[in-house]
């Protein structure tokens, strides 16, 4: 998000993440795994999600592991073997965080552009 066209602090820009962490401060949700969660949905499989991604495998299966540790329900589900190897499918719950994260990002993006629009508004009146 930056400032308006043709104002002072065009050029000045703000920039966020989110991301859900445990007590300890242990990462358990964000933009990374979400996307891996949606390419295991679109490809079936964790070994295709992280090839496309670009991560490691035992980084994802770890990391999946750890969230779902903490949060204390599977977000996916690996079903082994077959003809052309196995499959990983995401949870019912897993399927819900996402949509339930991305409509917390959605409500947290549109409270920021406002309060972003506020700000640079007021700075721009500095002499």
């Amino acid at each position: 998000m930056a400032g308006t066209k043709g104002e002072k602090y065009y050029n000045v820009f703000l920039k966020y993440k989110i991301w859900l962490v445990s007590r300890e401060e242990e990462n358990i949700l964000g933009d990374g795994k979400v996307n891996l969660l949606k390419e295991i949905d679109k490809q079936g499989s964790l070994q295709s999600a992280v090839n496309t991604i670009g991560i490691s495998y035992r980084k994802a299966w770890g990391n999946l592991k750890k969230a779902e540790e903490i949060l204390g329900f599977s977000l996916v589900e690996k079903h082994r073997g077959g003809q052309f190897g196995g499959t990983t499918t995401l949870t019912d719950e897993g399927r819900n965080l996402i949509e339930a994260y991305e409509e917390l990002h959605k409500e947290i993006d549109e409270t920021i552009k406002k309060t972003v629009k506020k700000f640079f508004n007021h700075i721009n009146d500095f002499k």
